[in-house]
């Protein structure tokens, strides 16, 4: 996917407010490193975090999975106390974030 990007050199993943739950999960790709972000190598990808979700991914497990019904990015997130029906939006212990109405 990064390929048919022009010019995208990182995978961007972070957390924002939202979502039934609180928080919602973000991915898209960039083409610089912000003064805000935190750059990990994983498994040949180069991937940014910016500071503040940070300690919300700590030991994130980022997947693709592909069924019947096309496919798609699953994350299994130690830090979710709660999470939406979709897995697309969570809560942690020590982040509610902003609930939306779903």
């Amino acid at each position: 996917m990064m390929a048919g990007e022009e010019d995208a050199k990182y995978l961007r993943i972070g957390v924002q407010g939202g979502g039934c739950s609180g928080l919602s999960y973000g991915m898209g790709f960039e083409t610089e490193i912000g003064e805000e972000d935190k750059q990990l190598e994983i498994e040949g990808l180069s991937v940014l975090v910016d500071k503040e979700s940070l300690s919300m991914l700590d030991g994130v497990k980022v997947d693709y999975k592909q069924n019947m019904m096309g496919g798609g990015f699953t994350l299994d997130n130690p830090n979710a106390i709660a999470s939406c029906g979709c897995g697309s939006s969570f809560r942690t212990a020590t982040n509610a974030g902003t609930p939306e109405d779903c």
